[in-house]
């Protein structure tokens, strides 16, 4: 990580004000990941007062813009958004947005879904609850730093029968009997514990009340720092809220630097930072305000 003078007065601190204008005074290229979740548009209005759907896209776009020049060519935004319905249906809102972060020269990676599987019942004449949100992976090159070792699942108890007694098919790649393209080799995973994951993460959500209204499981930035950055790297939240990518940092060895438009929460947000030091061995930085 890059320790010039104009680096080391952000790492491991928290900004209070807003990202758009704090953002333009951070120096090029420094932060190796952002994982953010900024207020979703006429949410949250008591919180943040909310961003109308129809000027969602031309609110958040300068935004993008510094991120994207704050990052380094090899890092990763991850940016954990939600449609709303309006009128009926499902405003494209979220769809604009990539599409013209595109336009600014963002490479749409992967898309990621949270899949939230605590989420009790709801009722509604037209649709069902959500239990997913969006977690988009934007880059600004194809070759990024991705540690994909790091995420790695059990194998699961699933392949104890399937693997014990292989067919000639499952020896080599089976084609798809509808020739759609994809096929697999069963016997790939013999003899292995540990497997990839895939795209969608299952992860409940935030059940402690930590007096924010719009609080992400801390497991959910833990999951993208451990698969996109290594110990040491700095990783960046200009919607820090209630802390939680920071605690996320803390308990992986990384450094952190956020930003939080509300006092309210930029003074929980430290407290809550402080109090996760405390529990960490001697040597950690301290954050600072």
């Amino acid at each position: 990580m890059v320790q010039s003078d104009t680096v080391k007065p952000l790492v491991d601190r928290i900004l209070h004000g807003n990202c758009e204008e704090l953002l333009p005074s951070f120096p090029d290229g420094f932060v190796d990941l952002v994982v953010t979740s900024p207020p979703y548009a006429d949410n949250r209005k008591k919180t943040y007062g909310g961003i109308p759907v129809s000027q969602y896209v031309d609110w958040f776009l300068p935004i993008s813009e510094q991120i994207k020049r704050v990052l380094k060519p090899e890092g990763s935004f991850v940016l954990n958004i939600k449609e709303r319905v309006v009128a009926g249906e499902r405003h494209p809102y979220v769809l604009e947005l990539i599409l013209e972060m595109r336009k600014q020269g963002w490479l749409w990676t992967e898309e990621y879904v949270w899949h939230k599987k605590n989420c009790y019942p709801g009722q509604w004449p037209n649709r069902f609850r959500d239990a997913w949100e969006r977690c988009l992976h934007f880059t600004k090159q194809r070759d990024f730093a991705m540690y994909q070792e790091a995420v790695r699942v059990p194998m699961g108890a699933w392949a104890q029968k399937r693997l014990a007694k292989l067919s000639s098919t499952d020896k080599k790649r089976d084609e798809s009997r509808v020739l759609s393209g994809f096929g697999k080799r069963v016997a790939n995973w013999v003899g292995k514990d540990w497997v990839y994951p895939t795209n969608v993460l299952h992860l409940a959500t935030e059940c402690s009340n930590r007096n924010h209204s719009a609080t992400f499981p801390v497991a959910l930035p833990e999951w993208f720092i451990r698969l996109l950055t290594e110990e040491g790297d700095l990783v960046l939240d200009p919607f820090m809220g209630s802390g939680t990518t920071a605690i996320a940092c803390l308990n992986l060895g990384r450094h952190f630097v956020g930003i939080e438009l509300q006092e309210k929460y930029f003074k929980q947000t430290l407290e809550a930072i402080r109090n996760r030091q405390q529990k960490l061995p001697l040597g950690i930085t301290k954050v600072s305000a």
